[in-house]
């Protein structure tokens, strides 16, 4: 398992799927090679998890199919 970057200082974007309401907020943080960091930005307390960068775009792909 490889050792997650400090994230202190990432500057995290909503998802472009997100609603802008209340419900729906997915925040991504970009520049970190190979890895996606994804948080709730209702609660970005509770953590952060970390996909391979494969997986992440593999992930997309397969929500935007119809």
């Amino acid at each position: 398992m490889k050792p997650i970057p400090d994230l202190s200082t990432a500057a995290w974007r909503k998802s472009s799927y997100s609603d802008g309401g209340d419900n729906n907020c997915l925040e991504v943080a970009d520049l970190h090679p190979g890895i996606v960091p994804v948080r709730d930005s209702k609660a970005p307390e509770t953590g952060v998890l970390v996909f391979g960068a494969d997986c992440w775009r593999a992930f997309v792909e397969a929500v935007r199919k119809p």
